[in-house]
């Protein structure tokens, strides 16, 4: 038999013998998804985290089956009396009683997770969207462009954004949930544009791109076919912690009275804002919503740290 041969052959074998190995161990020929994936399962933070924003997600979606009333009914009116201010008491089919107008506090509370769901997901996907596209123009093409987009961006950032929502909210001659969902969105914007324009330069000095561009593929295709999806694993991370900072934004626009000013559609920002008035005397008003908004964001933002973890190199076991 011919050496080399011989040698093709026992090189041949050694790879179906390493590759075997690998895969019966574990140890190697796993994908980044999968080795992120196996370190999120064995993660308590990711798995509480998750379980929290399963059932936020679930009680938004069947929320209009599980209200037992209308939200904007006056059912138990008779019960509240401004001379003692007292508010309705749980009871009967009101398990958590009414709110200073007799409403039924439970309904608001179920029917407000999806006011508050939809609010948070529209403006993060809107600011991510702004994001990815001031990102791709700074980091694919570099030079002036760069500087002009991220000269924006330092501005928009040099603004606290609390305080830029506020600001925007308030441009607006009448106020409504619409007008929260930009406000919030456009407080995103710099940060997912900053990111990802950080990431995509990190991209235009890889081998593959290089490479890509050394063989003469189309600028178009380079950007998003090589630089773009290999750089938007931080930036679904800060995704995800940015739900939560946007269910605090749209809570905080509201409570200051820069929300939807019909409150028969109840959202939760918009019930502590109401609630206030009676904290000393009824602070469960305040109580549940503001537990509802806290656990919500706890949820969002323990997935979003346990991405983090599981996607950085640096901590991989």
């Amino acid at each position: 038999m011919v050496p080399g041969t011989q040698r093709g052959k026992r090189i041949d074998e050694l790879a179906d013998s390493g590759s075997t190995e690998s895969d019966s161990d574990g140890s190697a020929g796993v994908s980044l998804a999968a080795s992120a994936w196996r370190r999120l399962r064995r993660s308590p933070t990711f798995l509480v985290g998750a379980g929290i924003i399963v059932v936020f997600v679930l009680l938004a979606l069947v929320s209009p089956l599980l209200a037992q009333h209308d939200p904007a009914l006056r059912l138990l009116e008779d019960q509240v009396s401004r001379a003692d201010n007292s508010i309705p008491a749980p009871q009967e089919g009101f398990p958590l009683g009414g709110d200073q107008y007799g409403r039924p506090l439970l309904s608001r509370l179920l029917l407000g997770s999806q006011q508050t769901l939809l609010v948070a997901l529209t403006a993060t996907v809107l600011g991510l969207g702004g994001g990815l596209a001031l990102g791709i123009l700074a980091g694919a093409f570099g030079g002036w462009v760069d500087t002009v987009v991220m000269r924006v961006v330092d501005v928009l950032l040099s603004v606290p954004s609390l305080l830029l929502a506020v600001s925007i909210g308030a441009l607006f001659q009448q106020q409504s949930r619409f007008t929260v969902i930009i406000a919030v969105a456009t407080v995103q914007v710099p940060i997912f544009g900053r990111l990802l324009r950080g990431t995509m330069l990190a991209q235009r000095a890889s081998d593959h791109v290089l490479a890509a561009r050394a063989l003469g593929v189309k600028q178009r295709s380079v950007v998003f076919r090589h630089m773009l999806p290999n750089a938007l694993g931080p930036v679904i991370v800060q995704a995800t912690l940015m739900l939560a900072v946007a269910i605090i934004d749209a809570a905080a626009l509201s409570f200051l009275g820069l929300g939807a000013a019909d409150t028969s559609t109840p959202e939760w920002g918009q019930m502590l804002g109401s609630a206030q008035n009676f904290f000393d005397t009824h602070p469960h008003l305040a109580f549940w919503p503001a537990g509802c908004i806290i656990v919500v964001a706890l949820g969002f933002t323990l997935v979003g740290e346990s991405l983090r973890d599981a996607l950085d190199p640096k901590k991989r076991r």
